[in-house]
């Protein structure tokens, strides 16, 4: 055979080869997807199931809340000691606090003595000297002083019963307004219980002491003003005297151009000064009540 035979013979032959290792190799990988299905579609060995987990007893409830056979519900409000729990205690101080400014002014000697103070400086010609919240300072505890008695008769006579369970709300209220009472009545002229009384289409009370609230209130209220003005009036005579002492004097002098209250107000502060009379008008204030 030439050397030209054996070539193509060579030739063919690696070809045949190629082609076989192709054809091997595309074999294998279509058996390795296939060998891998079959892997995950194989049957599993089942196991023995499991039988259910036996049921949990249910828990105890809370006591529900003391109920009647009607279906309401019933609130203690009392503590073990059958006195106020706090939280109504703090309910009862909340509202007291809130209708405070109303009670100062209506039932106790606050609204007379500032006027009386406001009337005063007013007279005096000083505007804003002293200043309301000073005025206002000293009329409070002017008020307190005076109220005193009434207020410590109201702490044994009703909160402290109330508050160690010995009375309810009911008969704590009626023990408080009792020595109020008293104290209004006896700063209430009867001309004014009559006024109110009549006002409000009722019959007049069998005494003075009888009347009610709603009555005696704006009667007490009255009658103070009227006492505050009284005061008032008198505190302004010395020093209106001091303004036409001054103005006719100015007049005689020619100087009418001058106005008189720049001569007058330092007269009228030396005369107030010299009679002490925040002194004289504080005595007046406190005594004007010691006779009930």
């Amino acid at each position: 055979m030439t050397p030209n035979g054996l070539a193509v013979r060579a030739g063919r032959i690696a070809v045949v080869v190629l082609l076989a290792a192709v054809t091997v190799y595309a074999l294998l990988l279509l058996a390795s997807p296939a060998s891998h299905a079959a892997g995950l579609h194989a049957p599993l060995d089942p196991t023995s199931p499991v039988g259910p987990a036996d049921p949990t007893a249910p828990a105890t409830p809370s006591p529900a809340p003391t109920a009647t056979g009607s279906g309401t519900l019933n609130l203690q409000i009392n503590s073990p000691d059958n006195g106020p729990s706090s939280a109504v205690v703090t309910l009862i101080g909340i509202t007291l606090l809130s209708v405070a400014p109303a009670l100062l002014l209506m039932m106790t000697s606050f609204t007379k003595i500032f006027v009386v103070l406001s009337m005063t400086r007013n007279a005096l010609g000083l505007q804003s000297v002293p200043p309301n919240q000073v005025i206002a300072g000293l009329a409070l505890f002017l008020s307190l002083f005076i109220m005193w008695p009434v207020v410590s008769d109201i702490n044994t006579h009703a909160i402290q019963p109330y508050l160690n369970g010995h009375l309810d709300f009911a008969g704590a209220f009626n023990a408080a307004t009792g020595p109020l009472s008293k104290f209004m009545t006896a700063h209430t002229r009867q001309e004014d219980i009559a006024l109110m009384t009549r006002a409000a289409g009722l019959t007049n009370p069998a005494s003075p002491a009888a009347t009610p609230l709603q009555t005696l209130i704006p009667a007490f209220m009255i009658s103070e003003l009227r006492a505050a003005f009284i005061i008032g009036f008198v505190i302004f005579v010395p020093f209106l005297i001091i303004d036409l002492v001054v103005s006719a004097a100015l007049m005689s002098m020619g100087m009418m151009m001058l106005p008189p209250v720049m001569i007058s107000l330092p007269f009228k502060i030396l005369l107030f000064v010299l009679v002490d009379g925040w002194d004289l008008i504080i005595t007046s204030l406190i005594q004007s009540y010691q006779g009930g």
